[in-house]
């Protein structure tokens, strides 16, 4: 049994023993019970765990003694929680929907009710519990009960969904200067966040809506284009989606499928290609609400809320293709059962989570647990995932005191250490599409996402000529070049170096602007060539 320090409200509160459970050396550890007289109880949700600049772990818990819900962090290092900021009502009521990390360090999340109309609210956080309220929501056409966290895009707006009781859900923006925006309405209520994809849109899950009102997986752009990527026919999501390094979607369903218990999909981003790559049995696991991560061995680990060996829920992995599927962990009431929220994956490849209930029998509140399922440590892009040459980028990570070196795809970046956790490194001329890695002595840490270098088009010479001419583009980041063409016309092309591209006009072409699309994205050049 764990056994720790009670604090009051606000100090922190340190785990003095942990309890481990070893699975073919897989090991499950409780790290911590929560207490609903301290810091909180009972994380429901999705209750995302968010990893922070300086390593450490942030969430929120729903209900509190003496309080509405707070926000606390975890010292991933020195083994201890702290209540960062204990809610009280005006600033908002149970805030279930975890965290997530923001560009400048600071993290975004709701509370389903509170606020200064009673419907909610969004609040910016610091991690040392410096909290600003956004927005409060007042269940008109702006919605209504924000159970997801916002997530920042690379615009610097935060976008959010709403669940909205019984009507539909909303789609939400908020500017750095606080201004609202409503910008979709939703197919059907969510508690899902949304996800950045790759390609710059917002993708989301709703259980209801969508051909069979079976719920859909959307696609939204920032703009507020919403687009339908796919509508269930039988079972329906309840989770979010996630994206893996071969660019399809991941989910799973709570219930549905052959057994009835759920299963895991698979679909692609454009067309909607889905697949069933796992249905649940009981004995595996049943009713997961939660999303799925993926490790460096490529394979999706996630949980199940209920079902399992013990009845309380299991802790899975899975491959992309589902031709395997293996239960890592079975949840029990004396060291956490009942898993709802996303499992997440520490830049120092150990996953990380909570439970709804469990833990000693004298609280039942909860656990902080944690799982080593042998993945190797990486580093992780903040948000800003494309750029051009001289872009900042911000990687969270571990051992970045001892670095000596960064590259973009097979390309020079430069860096600056701003602590063992934390960098900015920067895109160099010579910089490919491709992911950033991390040079430490230890072992090289690669980002999951891939840094798209955007080219650019400086010049062209000469600016006129015949059907046939020889035309010498020039800029930055031209050597992944795959195509070049003169308004719709392609034509062959010379990659002479990362500045430089010498292209025919081709036969057909017209007085255009030459375009060049390379790995990282498209540039048009800004006059056009005159064809002669």
């Amino acid at each position: 049994m764990t056994k720790r320090m009670h604090a009051h409200l606000g100090a922190v509160l340190t785990l003095v023993a942990l309890t481990t459970v070893s699975l073919h050396a897989q090991v499950y550890t409780e790290l911590y019970n929560f207490n609903w007289h301290a810091e909180g109880a009972n994380p429901m949700a999705p209750a995302l765990l968010a990893q922070g600049q300086d390593g450490n772990l942030y969430s929120t818990l729903q209900t509190q003694l003496f309080g509405e819900g707070s926000v606390y962090g975890w010292s991933v290092s020195g083994g201890s929680l702290s209540e960062i900021y204990g809610f009280l009502g005006p600033d908002g009521i149970a805030p279930q929907s975890g965290l997530s990390l923001g560009i400048d360090g600071n993290f975004y999340g709701t509370t389903e009710t509170g606020g200064t109309y009673g419907y909610g609210s969004v609040f910016k956080i610091t991690p040392g519990g410096g909290l600003t309220s956004l927005y409060s929501f007042a269940n008109g056409n702006d919605g209504a009960y924000p159970w997801a966290p916002p997530i920042q895009a690379p615009d610097g707006n935060i976008y959010g969904a709403t669940y909205n009781g019984t009507n539909q859900g909303r789609a939400y923006k908020i500017t750095p200067a606080g201004v609202f925006t409503m910008i979709a309405v939703l197919p059907s209520k969510t508690q899902a966040p949304f996800i950045l994809g790759g390609d710059g849109n917002l993708y989301g899950t709703t259980p209801y809506g969508g051909t069979y009102n079976r719920g859909t997986v959307f696609q939204l752009t920032t703009k507020g284009k919403l687009k339908i990527v796919y509508s269930f026919t039988a079972e329906s999501p309840s989770g979010p989606v996630m994206q893996a390094a071969d660019g399809k979607l991941y989910g799973t369903t709570p219930w549905g499928g052959t057994n009835g218990q759920g299963l895991i999909y698979s679909m692609t981003t454009v067309g909607g290609s889905y697949k069933v790559l796992h249905n649940f049995s009981n004995i595996e696991g049943s009713n997961s609400t939660a999303g799925l991560v993926q490790g460096s061995d490529k394979f999706l680990y996630g949980v199940a809320e209920a079902g399992g060996a013990n009845g309380q829920g299991s802790l899975f992995k899975v491959n992309t293709t589902g031709t395997s599927f293996s239960v890592l962990y079975a949840f029990q009431t004396a060291f956490g059962d009942t898993p709802m929220s996303t499992p997440v994956l520490h830049t120092n490849g150990i996953i990380y989570g909570t439970t709804f209930h469990g833990g000693p029998i004298s609280s039942g509140y909860g656990t902080l647990y944690s799982f080593d399922a042998g993945l190797k440590p990486f580093a992780s892009l903040v948000i800003i995932w494309s750029g051009k040459v001289g872009t900042h980028v911000g990687i969270i990570g571990q051992g970045f005191s001892s670095a000596t070196g960064v590259k973009f795809g097979t390309g020079p970046g430069t860096f600056t250490v701003i602590s063992d956790n934390y960098m900015i490194a920067t895109a160099a001329a010579g910089a490919t599409t491709g992911p950033v890695t991390v040079l430490e002595p230890s072992g090289n840490l690669v980002t999951r996402q891939t840094f798209k270098v955007l080219p650019t088009i400086t010049s062209f010479s000469p600016s006129s000529g015949p059907i046939g001419t020889s035309v010498v583009i020039t800029g930055l980041s031209l050597s992944q070049t795959s195509a070049v063409s003169f308004g719709s016309v392609k034509t062959t092309f010379t990659v002479n170096s990362d500045t430089q591209v010498t292209a025919v006009v081709p036969a057909g072409a017209i007085t255009s602007k030459p375009k060049i699309t390379t790995k990282g994205g498209v540039v048009t050049a800004a006059t056009k060539f005159t064809v002669e």
